[in-house]
């Protein structure tokens, strides 16, 4: 996990509370550069498709309802050793474990409603990308 790709979705929630300028701050902040963004809705088929792997676990239909409620951000992301350094921006998916200052830890509603997905590995990252940016090869 140390390439310079990842692949990160700001989620409906954090959408909807206007937090998706502050978010793509700190990415910035952070070092990261922005090589595609997309507003874009999810259909329940789409988040279907999407999170496919968790498809029978009990959260899938409760995931695929919240990831298709409203707008999301798509954002291919660049920087040297992106995953790990994303991951560890982002912080745990359960907020309440996130470290201070992460995004999880600051926009996040709760587990369900956590802000924002970031790719957990470099394989992924490109798998994630794709699914939103045909030119995702490119980067």
């Amino acid at each position: 996990m140390n390439g310079s790709i990842t692949f990160t979705m700001i989620k409906p929630s954090a959408v909807e509370s206007n937090f998706t300028g502050p978010i793509l701050k700190m990415i910035n902040e952070s070092g990261f550069r922005i090589k595609a963004i997309k507003l874009t809705q999810l259909s329940k088929e789409r988040a279907e498709a999407f999170y496919g792997v968790h498809a029978g676990k009990p959260f899938f239909d409760g995931l695929v309802e919240f990831m298709s409620s409203g707008p999301i951000v798509a954002v291919i992301l660049e920087k040297e050793n992106a995953i790990l350094d994303f991951r560890t921006l982002i912080g745990s998916t359960n907020p309440a474990d996130a470290a201070p200052g992460t995004i999880r830890k600051i926009f996040a509603k709760s587990f369900t409603e956590n802000a924002i997905h970031g790719s957990d590995s470099d394989e992924n990252a490109l798998i994630e990308g794709s699914f939103f940016f045909s030119e995702m090869e490119q980067f």
